[in-house]
């Protein structure tokens, strides 16, 4: 498929596409024309880009994930490495870390807001 057709699958833009290929995340092949060519599967895997980047890891973490991910069958990859587990485990103490730190940056803001809407209720009201 062209890659106009593989961004309007997948929400993606041809531009990011072009450079998740640049980062050799994503294969094409050439047309006789020399317009790019994506096969089916390109479909999945963009989608897979888009989740390790949404969990916030970078290209070239991504670009040593990508291949040792689950295969299309949904089984474990064979090229799977314990010290891609243990990568994968330091990115997860990092979401958490940073969730704990948005949950407390949520509750300084909830106790601001009912510091204001308790001076706002208190405030005499014009006559």
């Amino acid at each position: 498929m062209r890659i106009g057709e593989l961004a309007r699958r997948t929400g993606v833009g041809a531009r990011s596409l072009r450079y998740y290929e640049e980062q050799g995340l994503l294969a094409s092949d050439r047309t006789p024309g020399g317009h790019r060519d994506f096969p089916e599967r390109a479909v999945d895997r963009v989608i897979r880009i888009q989740e390790l980047y949404a969990a916030g890891l970078h290209s070239a973490r991504i670009a040593r994930i990508l291949p040792c991910m689950r295969d299309e069958d949904g089984g474990p990859s064979v090229r799977a490495t314990p010290a891609l587990v243990a990568e994968l485990s330091e990115e997860r103490e990092r979401i958490d870390r940073m969730i704990g730190e948005l949950v407390r940056s949520r509750e300084v803001l909830d106790e601001v807001i009912g510091a204001a809407s308790g001076l706002l209720a208190s405030a005499p009201r014009p006559a």
